[in-house]
């Protein structure tokens, strides 16, 4: 493997020379460093990117904006190589409300091609190319500068394997003839990772719904809407403004007056005109504009019996094809079958 170019890009004149060759690719891979635990967009701290002669490192914090670069990114005409590519989805969607043109996702084509799905950047290199990375820098502070020499180290080597490893799954891909299924993984990943994916159902994840009735299901989901709502407006995380527990415990206690939620331990005080006032709105739809209630009913000895022998003989029948068997259905999809 021959040795790459690396340079460091802060400045804007750097960054559209940057772009320009970029431009004259057919294929280039990136990666993201980047802050999200105090906002609810992630604060975007470096962008990596490989090309087959050079390593850039990108400091958005000193270059300006990136709109040329995220043009290249959604650009189908050229290949958009990333490992786990959820979050540079968001990103890419997020700045300018599209997604990668031509992505390719490595951590989904592996498990296409016999290999574990998920499997992390450091293990997928090691199998593909008999490289043994270091990962020393996974919880470091990417927003303080300036950038340390074991930060700068991790952040290349983040993309230095990214598209030889691309070419070798690439071309297997091709040979077994599942380059069209790997097409509809990654559309589905950018579908699925796009920060404006509707929040409708996500609720009936939040714990303790199955005391509520129809018209508390219907306070829950539209709590539930209006944090994910406010939060992308103020860039807030969501936990800073109602706790998932807090919304059920809201609808539990189904209150009609901002008086009511005073005593509500950790709720903070700020939103609480707009709490009532949401709360307020979901009580006045019609019964049939309600969320259903589901129900805990047990499934049958049979029902666990057979989706245990089916996802057993997935298991098998993908071993033998090299898929893995996650990527093919869940457990869930099982039960669903039978």
């Amino acid at each position: 493997m021959s040795e790459l170019l690396e340079e460091i890009v802060t400045q804007p004149g750097e960054l559209a020379a940057c772009c320009a060759e970029l431009a004259a690719c057919t294929h280039f891979g990136f990666d993201t460093e980047f802050v999200g635990e105090d906002t609810y967009h992630p604060s975007l701290c470096l962008v990596q990117v490989a090309t087959p002669e050079r390593l850039f490192l990108i400091d958005p914090l000193t270059t300006g904006p990136l709109d040329a670069f995220w043009q290249l990114v959604v650009d189908p005409a050229r290949v958009v190589v990333v490992h786990a590519g959820r979050e540079e989805v968001r990103l890419c969607r997020l700045w300018t409300g599209r997604t990668p043109g031509n992505l390719f996702d490595l951590q989904l084509a592996a498990g296409l091609t016999g290999l574990a799905y998920p499997l992390g950047y450091g293990p997928l290199v090691h199998q593909v190319i008999g490289v043994q990375m270091s990962k020393g820098e996974t919880l470091t502070e990417w927003r303080q500068r300036p950038l340390t020499s074991g930060q700068i180290r991790y952040a290349f080597d983040d993309v230095r394997y990214l598209l030889p490893v691309w070419q070798r799954i690439a071309a297997r891909l091709e040979e077994w003839g599942r380059a069209d299924w790997a097409r509809e993984e990654f559309a589905r990943l950018a579908v699925n990772a796009s920060p404006e994916e509707p929040a409708t159902e996500k609720w009936r994840k939040l714990r303790g719904l199955g005391s509520l009735d129809r018209r508390r299901l219907a306070v829950v989901r539209a709590l539930y809407n209006w944090r994910e709502q406010t939060a992308g407006r103020t860039n807030r995380p969501t936990r800073s403004i109602v706790r998932d527990d807090l919304i059920v415990e809201i609808a539990r206690r189904n209150p009609t007056r901002e008086r009511d939620l005073q005593v509500v331990r950790g709720l903070p005080r700020r939103d609480l005109e707009a709490i009532i006032q949401t709360v307020t709105e979901a009580r006045s739809l019609p019964i049939e504009d309600c969320p259903s209630v589901f129900g805990r009913e047990q499934d049958p000895t049979q029902v666990t019996l057979v989706s245990n022998v089916l996802t057993s003989v997935l298991g098998d029948l993908c071993a033998r094809r090299g898929l893995a068997a996650n990527l093919v259905a869940s457990g869930t999809d099982v039960k669903l079958l039978v």
